[in-house]
Formats: C-alpha cells, sequence, structure tokens
C-alpha cells in the first residue's frame, strides 16, 4: 500500500511516498481504510524533528473510513464500520492501525471528510473552551488563528457556551471568516496591535483566557492582553515553541496562570473520547456547528499540503485524500 514517510527529519523534502506492507492489527487494535486524512501541525512538528518519532515514521494521526480488520480481543467494531479517529498510527496512508479505544463509530449523515475534519481540531477546541478554561457565559476569550481550524471550531464552541470572542487573524479575508464563525470582534495582528485590541474589547480589564496555537511570536503579548488572574493557554507551536521564562514573570503581569495542555491528556479513557466526538457530531447533525474544509489534496501532494499549513496559507481544515 502507499504510505507517506519520512526517513529523516527536516523540511517538506524529506517527505516521500513509499510502497510498504498493509499493516497487521494487533491486540485491541482495529486497521481500517483511510478515506481522509486530517492535516494537522503535530504532524509538521514530527516531521521537522520538534518532536521526535522512531524513523522511518508513516504521518498523519487523524483520520477517518472504513474497518478492515480488527485485532484480538476487539468487540466494539467489525469490519466495515465506518469510524474516526484523532489518534492512528500512520493515517497519510492506503490504510492505517488504531487502538479500539481511540476511535469512535461516525453517524450517517457525517461523511468521512467531515469526520476526518473534526476529530483533532474538534476535540482540542471542545477540550480548551470546555475543561481547560471552562466557558461560561460572559467570560472573554482571545482566539489566536482564528480562520485556522482550531480557531474556526473554538470560536463556535466558545458562542455555544456564551463567551465573547475576539479572535486575530493575519489578513482581511481571514477576518471574514472569522467574523461568520461568531467572533464578535477581530484584529488583524498585522496591522493592529491585539493587546490594545483586547483592552479595548474589555473596557480596559483584559480577557479571561487568550487560546493561544501560535507559541513564540505572540507569548508576551498574550500575556499584556489578560486580566489579573487570567489564564494563558498554549497548546500549539505554529511559529515556534513558547521561549524558557521565570516564573516570576506571571506575577508581574497579574497573577496569571499558564498551561500547556495536549488532547491526550484529554482523551484518557475510550468514554472521554467518544463524548467529546459525540458532541461534535452532535452539533454538526443539528446544525450549530459548521465545519469548514478549505482545501483537500491528494496522498501524493502531502508534501505540498505542509508547505501551504507552515506558510499560513490555509483556512479551516486541510485534507488528504487516497
Amino acid at each position: 500500500m502507499r504510505a507517506i514517510r519520512i526517513h529523516e527529519t527536516g523540511g517538506t523534502e524529506k517527505i516521500r511516498l513509499d510502497d510498504i506492507p498493509v499493516p497487521v492489527p494487533g491486540a485491541g487494535e482495529v486497521r481500517f481504510r483511510v478515506e481522509a486524512a486530517g492535516l494537522n501541525f503535530i504532524d509538521t512538528y514530527k516531521r521537522s524533528g520538534l518532536y521526535a518519532v522512531k524513523l522511518p515514521h508513516t504521518l498523519g494521526q487523524e483520520g477517518a473510513g472504513v474497518v478492515t480488520a480488527v485485532g484480538e480481543g476487539v468487540t466494539e467494531f467489525q469490519a466495515g464500520d465506518r469510524i474516526a479517529t484523532a489518534a492512528a498510527s500512520g493515517a497519510y496512508a492506503d490504510e492505517a492501525i488504531v487502538a479500539a479505544g481511540q476511535a469512535v463509530k461516525v453517524p450517517a449523515g457525517v461523511t468521512s471528510a467531515l469526520a476526518a475534519a473534526v476529530m483533532l481540531q474538534g476535540m482540542t477546541a471542545h477540550y480548551l473552551a470546555c475543561d481547560t478554561f471552562p466557558l461560561k457565559a460572559g467570560d472573554t476569550a482571545i482566539v489566536h488563528a482564528g480562520a485556522g481550524g482550531v480557531g474556526l471550531l473554538l470560536t463556535q464552541i466558545a458562542k455555544l457556551r456564551g463567551a465573547r470572542v475576539l479572535a486575530t487573524v493575519g489578513t482581511d479575508e481571514k477576518a471574514k471568516l472569522a467574523k461568520d464563525a461568531g467572533a464578535d470582534a477581530v484584529c488583524v495582528y498585522t496591522r493592529d496591535n491585539f493587546t490594545e485590541a483586547a483592552r479595548a474589547f474589555t473596557g480596559g480589564r483584559g480577557v479571561d483566557v487568550v487560546y493561544d496555537g501560535i507559541g513564540r511570536d505572540t507569548f508576551e503579548a498574550s500575556l499584556n492582553s489578560l486580566r489579573p488572574r487570567g489564564m494563558f493557554v498554549t497548546f500549539g507551536n505554529a511559529s515556534g515553541p513558547v521561549p524558557p521564562f521565570a516564573p516570576l514573570l506571571l506575577s508581574q503581569k497579574g497573577s496569571l496562570f499558564v498551561t500547556r495542555p495536549t488532547l491526550a491528556h484529554y482523551t484518557q479513557t475510550p468514554a472521554e473520547t467518544r463524548a467529546r466526538a459525540g458532541d461534535l457530531f452532535g452539533w454538526i447533525a443539528a446544525g450549530r456547528l459548521n465545519i469548514r474544509i478549505g482545501a483537500t489534496y491528494p496522498l501524493a501532494a502531502a508534501a505540498e499540503s505542509h508547505r501551504a499549513l507552515e506558510g499560513r496559507a490555509t483556512t479551516g481544515k486541510v485534507l488528504l485524500q487516497t
């Protein structure tokens, strides 16, 4: 079968299309035919070497498709079931493996493309808004990269919970997408100062929480945008990781809280994973959550898709299709 792999870390030139054997599911595992795979920044971190992986490595952990085989002890899935996951082993391939506890059934009416588009970024947005800083009516939040895959979903979920959202984006085109997703205000950070925008948005107080998937470039200004005892949630490294800093800085800026969550710690049990996915699929079915698929690339164009994502030339979700 075809698989997009890296044999050494580095730039997009390290991405190769290989022909490898079809994987065999072990005990507690499921193999599925990948109909759509989601592209995520974590894939670029593994390719670049920011996150260590055993080489050679088949990229991709988000995908949806049809079960083709199950391993010993798996009873909740069978061949022919439609499933999705944010924790596959090698989703950039014709077939992939996933632990049964990290897979969910895809309901009728949700396509594999939609399911693949919402699993990792949707569950990330879900835990950020519902658990890391549980938004409630009247709370104020900055959502960085507001026209990106997580940003568009996070804004919508924040609005479902009654919060007010200031989205930051890089262009006027992306500002419209963020507004269409429900953002109460938008700051084009390439032109305007988002800290000043945050103070204006809150009458000078500062926002309750900043959700930041950008990292290094927005770190200090994000802290400056918070109210006293506000929370900075750094969940991604699109511009590079947040630099080391002294904890005293948090005291100086208002006794702030900082957390660096990751999806794995918010989907530790099958029940938790399926509950988050169930909320997302339910909102999609009810027309309360809109999934924007910004671009779809063939599997063989994985390198091109990485260049587009890292160049911030994408909006919404980017998919690979076999």
